[in-house]
Parts: C-alpha cells; structure tokens; sequence
C-alpha cells in the first residue's frame, strides 16, 4: 500500500448550531456533536484510505464547554497512524460565537476507523507519513492508545501491551 502525508486525510467541517441541534438549556446535544464529530473523522479516515470505513471506537469526549444555540461549531480533523486495517484519527473541536469575537476550543478525541472493502471485510492501508513536531507526536504515541484501546475491548492481555509496559514500568528504557 502507497504511504500517505498525514496532512493529505486533513479535514475542516464546520456547523451552525440551530434549534433542532440544542436541549432545554439551549446547548448543543452531546449526541448530535458526536454525529458531527464522527462525520468528519470519518472523511479524513476516507481520504487517507480511500475506502469505505466504518466506526470502530471513539476515546474518551469530555465536553469541557457548552456549545450555544447560533455557534459556529469548527471540526479539523487528521489520520495519525495507519494499522494494518485501521486509522487512528485525531479530532479538534472548536465553538465560535462570530458576533461577540469569542472562539474556544471545547473538545477534543481520538476516534479509530476500519477500511473495509464493498462486503464489508477489512481491507489493508497504507501507512502515515507524519512531517510536523505535532503530527510525529501523534504519531510516536499512537502504538499506545491502540495497545491501550485493545487491552481495555479484552482484544490483548496486559502483559502483550509492550507499549505500555515501557510506559508505567520503564521497561526497554
């Protein structure tokens, strides 16, 4: 498989909150920015594979900051490593409120996509090529999430975890 620049899966999504977006207070539903959010995972996933590719997990959201009724919801998402069949694909949310200036960053994930071919079987990809400090972080720490994810689905022991035994036991130091 022909590796990829990890800049080429770049992806900006951009949303306006309406009021079939929002709950009684006015904010965006959790579920409706995780829909979002995985829609633009989802493309940069595509881009680099270019491929069908199905959800297989999404780390950890924490909603750090309401997003209001009349916001500008801002989504860059980009593949940071490439698996055997599987992307992982860092996504940055942002909430702008044009009129009054204010732009802040309310969310942050890691989601992991499948390639799949037209059955719907896993299909092999290419790897990253990381150019930037912040994409070759991504991409070093990667291994990590994915042995980390893989432990905590029951798909690896602990102790096949090489990255993170290195991690929190100094191991291979």
């Amino acid at each position: 498989m022909k590796p990829k620049l990890a800049r080429e899966s770049h992806t900006i999504m951009t949303e306006m909150v309406l009021p079939n977006d929002t709950n009684t207070l006015n904010n965006l539903m959790g579920g409706r920015l995780l829909h979002f959010m995985d829609i633009a995972a989802a493309i940069a996933a595509q881009k680099h594979s270019n491929r069908i590719v199905v959800t297989a997990s999404v780390d950890n959201v924490s909603f750090s900051e309401p997003i209001r009724l009349g916001n500008i919801v801002t989504m860059k998402a980009q593949v940071t490593r490439a698996f055997s069949s599987s992307m992982e694909v860092f996504i940055e949310v942002w909430a702008e409120d044009i009129p009054a200036g204010i732009r802040v960053s309310t969310n942050s994930a890691y989601y992991t996509f499948v390639a799949v071919d037209q059955s719907g079987r896993p299909i092999e990809v290419g790897p990253v090529i990381a150019e930037t400090d912040d994409e070759k972080e991504r991409y070093d720490s990667a291994l990590r999430r994915r042995q980390l994810r893989l432990v905590l689905a029951g798909r690896m022991k602990p102790q096949e975890a090489t990255e993170l035994r290195a991690l929190l036991l100094g191991e291979g130091m």
